[in-house]
């Protein structure tokens, strides 16, 4: 019922909105804004390990590197999502117009105040940067609560404490401290994201697929599994954000316990994923993929896990790519696609680009993965900065422009 209200407000919300049509739904914006970034910045990053590109402003390459992959691309990428997901959960009319175009606006503000070329003052540049997030999440929060859809506040959480980590970081930067913590905390936030989203829509999109096709298993609805397993993922990660710079540092027994429930999350998530029934999608890589990519997960964990247990500061570098590249970016960008597949009228189905630009995400996270331990082969890392370059240059390039034109028709 919430869904077909939905469209029908969606549409007289656009109808009503006479401005661009990127100002229509918040998924057209940061859907094109945060890939276009996304391919930007490691450009940019791998032009600064040559002595080369933009300068950050206030922050060191590195640490502007972790910055704008973990608060700036994913943050645009939540964004979308959440303003386009939200009116479904609510049954309200979608975000659009001048409200949309000033969150964009903050969002782009943050990306351009900490390079150099801008000169702005630091502290001016931390407070453009960090009111993104604050300004996201009480948006969601009024579409929540005004629809009394009490069940979703829940995914206010991980926003909040995303932007926490960002002021965190932010403030850090600069300290002797470091600011390793406060990355922790914030792609662990946007993890827990993902296993709460894809929680539901993986198992969903896959039930809706299967119920065409031959009898056979179907994914497990969630229950006290799924629940036990956030749980215990919660404990995992909270205990990663706490302890240690690379390699998790902790006396006496410590290490082993961290490891031990690391490990636990990971082989819950290989089970969880397995109760999805993946296997059954090979047919539909537009399906397939988010199997695929939430796979990097538990793969990080596992990996986590070992790298606690043996204090190895380059498996645990291979752990933080393995998430961040495999497990948000590429879930990202296959429910991008899909989102904008659905939301602009057309056919669900993975064109040979789009196949192309999922293998080239899941190729950069297995290669900067393996070019963290084996430290004789940088060129592993220039490698997997290409693929990932290519991978969001093909979305912008396949994608973006069904974010500027309008819907297609039932008969378009």
């Amino acid at each position: 019922m919430a869904r077909n209200v939905t469209k029908k407000h969606g549409s007289r919300a656009q109808r009503a909105w006479n401005g661009p049509l990127l100002l229509s739904y918040g998924f057209r914006p940061f859907f094109l804004f945060g890939p276009l970034f996304a391919a930007l910045a490691i450009g940019n990053w791998l032009l600064l390990l040559n002595g080369q590109g933009l300068e950050p402003a206030g922050l060191s390459g590195i640490d502007w590197h972790m910055h704008e992959m973990v608060f700036g691309y994913s943050s645009a990428a939540i964004a979308g999502f959440l303003l386009t997901a939200v009116p479904n959960w609510t049954g309200r009319m979608p975000v659009t117009g001048w409200p949309l175009f000033w969150l964009a606006m903050v969002w782009v503000g943050g990306r351009v105040a900490l390079l150099s070329p801008v000169s702005l003052p630091w502290g001016l540049g931390v407070a453009i940067e960090a009111a993104f997030l604050p300004f996201l999440a009480a948006i969601i929060a009024r579409e929540i609560v005004a629809g009394r859809n009490w069940r979703n506040l829940k995914v206010l959480l991980p926003i909040v404490v995303l932007a926490v980590a960002n002021i965190w970081f932010l403030l850090a930067a600069n300290s002797d401290a470091g600011a390793m913590g406060a990355v922790r905390l914030g792609l662990g936030a946007i993890i827990f994201l993902i296993m709460l989203i894809g929680g539901r829509i993986i198992p969903s999109f896959t039930r809706n697929w299967l119920a065409r096709r031959p009898t056979g298993a179907m994914p497990q609805p969630f229950n006290r599994f799924d629940a036990a397993t956030l749980a215990v993922s919660v404990i995992a990660l909270l205990g990663w954000v706490a302890f240690g710079q690379g390699a998790v540092e902790m006396p006496g027994r410590g290490a082993p316990l961290l490891g031990a429930i690391l490990a636990l999350a990971g082989v819950r998530h290989v089970l969880r994923l397995g109760r999805w029934r993946g296997l059954r999608c090979v047919s539909n890589p537009i399906l397939l993929v988010l199997h695929l990519f939430y796979a990097f997960l538990p793969g990080g964990l596992l990996v986590l896990a070992v790298a606690v247990l043996e204090d190895d500061p380059a498996l645990s570098a291979a752990a933080l790519h393995l998430f961040g590249i495999g497990g948000v970016g590429g879930m990202t960008m296959a429910v991008m696609a899909r989102a904008t597949l659905g939301h602009t009228g057309r056919t669900l189905r993975a064109d040979l680009a789009m196949v192309a630009m999922f293998a080239l995400v899941m190729l950069a996270a297995l290669l900067r993965g393996a070019g963290a331990v084996v430290a004789s082969h940088p060129s592993l890392i220039t490698l997997a900065g290409v693929f990932w370059i290519a991978a969001f240059g093909l979305f912008v390039f396949r994608i973006g422009p069904w974010l500027l034109q309008p819907r297609l028709s039932k008969t378009g």
